[in-house]
C-alpha cells in the first residue's frame, strides 16, 4: 500500500505538528525538505524529551515538522509512542505522523550506493542495521496517519506525494499524473488506470529511432503512423475526460494513469506525453513521470531497448 490516511488534524488546534519517521534511507530528509518548501517550520532530530517544550511555547503561526529517527539522542520506540499518545490527547495540538516505508532490499541498494554506515550497525554491514531498525520501528509504523512506501519513488515522486497531502495552497481541482513504464519491471505502485501500448508500432525496430525516446518528434510520428493509433487515442482521450469529473465528484484528490510498453522508452512515453498535453489543455493539473527514462539517466549509461 502506498499510503494510508486515517486521521486529520483539528484546524482549530493551536499547534499543527507533523512527525516524520521511518527506517534510515527511506527518504526522511527529502520529506523534511519538501515540508520546509511548503512553509513548515522544520526541526530535524530534536531530542524526544524536548518536543513538549515546543507545545508549551507560543504558537509559531505555521505548522511544525519534526524529523525523528534512531539517530535522535534519546530515541527509543517506547518513548516515541508515549510522545505520540501525549500529543494526541493534548487539545492544543493537531498531530499527524508520517511513516516512510521501504523494502529492505531497496534500502540495502541505497546504502551500497552511498557507502554510508548504518546508525544501528556502524561496525557491521548495513543489512544487519536495516533489519534491526525495521523491527525496532514496527510498533511506530502501525500508528502512522500517512504510510508512504518509497521503494519505487524518486525524490521528485516523494516531494509530490508530500505536497499532495500537505500543500494548503493547492487548488481543490483533482491532480492527475501520467506515467510511462516498462512491463519488464512491473507496474508502478499506486496506479488507478493502466493502458497497454505494446500493440502499437515499435520504433525500436527502426535503427535511426532506437536510441531516441517517445518525446522525440520522429518517434512520435512513427507511432502515430500506426493505423490503429488514431482510433485508440480518441477512445482513450474520451474515456479519461469522461472519468475524471466522476472521480472528482467522488472526492478523489489525485488520479494516476499508467502507460506500459516493452521497455518504457518509446510507445508508453509518447502516449503519456500526448495525453498529458490533452489533459493540461482541458484545465486539469497534470504531472508526468517516465520511470524507465529516469532510471536510465540516474543509474546507467544509454542502452538500446524497446
Amino acid at each position: 500500500m502506498r499510503h494510508v490516511l486515517t486521521l486529520q488534524t483539528e484546524p482549530s488546534a493551536e499547534h499543527q505538528l507533523v512527525l516524520i519517521t521511518g527506517p534510515s534511507g527511506a527518504g526522511r530528509s527529502t520529506a523534511i525538505h519538501a515540508l520546509e518548501d511548503l512553509g513548515f517550520e522544520v526541526i530535524d532530530n530534536l531530542p524526544l524529551s524536548l518536543v513538549p517544550r515546543l507545545i508549551d511555547g507560543p504558537s509559531l503561526g505555521r505548522p511544525i515538522a519534526l524529523g525523528l529517527d534512531v539517530r535522535n539522542r534519546d530515541f527509543n520506540t517506547t518513548a516515541l509512542i508515549e510522545l505520540i499518545d501525549t500529543l494526541t490527547r493534548d487539545p492544543r495540538v493537531g498531530l499527524e505522523l508520517i511513516y516512510l516505508d521501504c523494502d529492505s532490499s531497496e534500502l540495502i541498494r541505497r546504502y551500497s550506493q552511498t557507502r554510508r554506515r548504518h546508525p544501528l550497525a556502524p561496525l557491521e554491514t548495513p543489512t544487519e542495521g536495516i533489519a534491526r531498525e525495521i523491527d525496532l520501528l514496527a510498533p511506530v509504523r502501525v500508528r502512522a496517519d500517512h504510510l508512504i512506501d518509497t521503494t519505487e519513488m524518486s525524490p521528485h515522486d516523494l516531494k509530490a506525494e508530500i505536497g499532495k497531502w500537505f500543500d494548503q495552497t493547492k487548488s481543490t481541482h483533482m491532480a492527475v499524473s501520467v506515467q510511462s513504464f516498462s512491463y519488464k519491471r512491473g507496474l508502478p505502485r499506486g496506479l488507478d488506470m493502466v493502458f497497454d501500448c505494446r500493440f502499437l508500432a515499435n520504433p525500436y525496430w527502426q535503427a535511426d529511432l532506437r536510441d531516441k525516446d517517445g518525446r522525440d518528434p520522429a518517434v512520435t510520428a512513427h507511432i502515430e503512423a500506426d493505423p490503429r493509433f488514431v482510433d485508440f487515442f480518441l477512445r482513450l482521450q474520451g474515456l479519461v475526460l469522461m472519468l475524471l469529473p466522476a472521480h472528482l465528484a467522488e472526492g478523489k484528490a489525485h488520479l494516476s494513469i499508467g502507460f506500459g510498453c516493452t521497455a518504457g522508452q518509446h510507445r508508453s512515453v509518447a502516449v503519456a506525453e500526448k495525453l498529458g498535453k490533452v489533459l493540461a489543455e482541458a484545465g486539469w493539473p497534470v504531472s508526468k513521470r517516465h520511470r524507465e527514462l529516469e532510471r536510465k539517466a540516474a543509474h546507467m549509461p544509454a542502452l538500446g531497448s524497446r
